[in-house]
């Protein structure tokens, strides 16, 4: 296969460490509350509804007591904390003292790095200046502002709690917080969402300025709201076409105004890539705490469950997540599902020395006709490796066809 040579225009793929059985040093934390549910969502979450937080509300202060208890009782790998994302849900429904009690047992626990990044989602209307300033003083150095669309129309028919007003008000909030690491949620392919509405909301998320920008394509889940009214492919939501047109826009507008495109959905100024999910993405173990969050521990892969009351009696019984074993044919296949997301892609060198060189030819041979389609790409970093990644936008774009061929393989 011919191979490409890294230029002063890759600067933004930076190798990524071996591929290997690491210690953990990144946690997840799941707050499953929100005000109301979201249209388009399956995530495992609890409705408290609009005038409830977690001092008003006794289900959020249980919770996190149970969470607590999860935490003490996990094993420690010795390894402190660089990353801990708190993901949701709505985070920013906790009370500055729930958040405090959660990071301070992490710290006794697993102790957290100085220079830890330590990230939160929030939502606009659900915190104010004090709040945030109490969340930051906390030890939160990285907050994600769940957007998602800068039209009022857009957001009611997503069944979203704040208004486009709010949106504004939030990120006048960061600002005044002095927070520099904060990062905006964008989604396309929304129902009555046009090309023209898109390439509005990502010029509004570019005159905010943040330092990172995620633009998540619309997923109508089976059991959602969505599911009940839409098909995929049919009106009034956008065609494929014009969905994978909202994916190019994207690219190009992110790109130009200085947004390097690190991730199939992820775009970060110099110095901003998420660093708790680039854990994800390069098959690296994590721990994760809460309702149906998934850790990933010495190859065992261990989803806790979706329901509250499960999670409670799961909690009770002991937090056994162990299960079987991820099988080496498995690992391989994850690590080049989620390595591909990344614009630059999987160290061939790496993979041959975890899972050997004939899986590795085998692959190569596989994707050969996506290379000569431009969708695949190899490109060498130096004189002892090479990376394999899908091209930008259209590699990206069309990654569930190339997964699916490698899937289809025999490794």
């Amino acid at each position: 296969m011919a191979s490409m040579t890294l230029t002063a225009s890759d600067t933004h793929i930076i190798p990524p460490d071996p591929i290997a059985t690491f210690l953990p040093t990144a946690a997840y934390i799941h707050i499953p509350f929100c005000r109301r549910r979201c249209y388009y969502c399956d995530f495992p979450v609890f409705v408290v509804g609009d005038r409830h937080n977690g001092a008003s509300s006794g289900n959020i202060q249980l919770y996190v007591d149970r969470l607590a208890t999860e935490i003490v009782t996990q094993i420690n790998y010795h390894r402190p904390l660089e990353t801990v994302f708190f993901g949701g849900g709505t985070p920013s429904l906790l009370t500055i003292e729930q958040l405090g009690q959660i990071l301070d047992l992490l710290a006794t626990k697993f102790g957290i790095a100085s220079n830890a990044e330590i990230s939160m989602e929030i939502d606009p209307g659900t915190f104010d200046l004090a709040q945030l300033q109490g969340y930051l003083q906390a030890g939160v150095n990285r907050v994600s502002i769940g957007v998602q669309a800068f039209q009022d129309n857009l957001l009611q028919l997503c069944g979203r709690s704040h208004t486009v007003d709010d949106i504004y008000a939030a990120v006048d909030l960061i600002q005044q917080g002095g927070v520099s690491n904060w990062s905006l949620d964008l989604i396309s392919g929304l129902p009555q969402q046009s090309i023209d509405n898109w390439v509005a909301s990502l010029q509004s998320a570019i005159a905010l300025n943040p330092a990172h920008i995620s633009c998540y394509d619309l997923i109508v889940e089976a059991q959602t709201p969505f599911a009940k009214q839409y098909q995929p492919g049919d009106k009034p939501l956008p065609s494929d076409e014009t969905t994978a047109q909202m994916y190019r826009t994207a690219q190009q507008i992110l790109s130009g105004a200085g947004y390097a495109h690190y991730e199939i959905s992820n775009y970060a100024k110099p110095g901003y890539q998420c660093r708790h999910n680039l854990t994800y993405w390069q098959n690296l173990p994590y721990y994760a705490f809460g309702m149906g969050a998934a850790s990933n521990l010495e190859n065992y892969r261990f989803t806790r469950p979706r329901k509250t009351q499960e999670y409670y009696q799961w909690i009770a019984d002991g937090c056994n997540w162990r299960v079987d074993p991820t099988p080496a044919a498995d690992r391989f296949l994850e690590t080049l599902m989620l390595g591909l997301r990344l614009s630059r892609g999987v160290s061939l060198k790496a993979l041959e020395s975890e899972f050997g060189i004939e899986p590795v030819n085998n692959l190569l041979k596989c994707l050969q006709r996506y290379q000569d389609r431009g969708w695949v790409e190899i490109v060498s970093v130096n004189d002892r490796d090479r990376y394999l990644r899908l091209s930008d936008p259209e590699g990206l774009l069309f990654s569930n066809v190339v997964l699916t061929e490698i899937f289809s393989q025999d490794f």
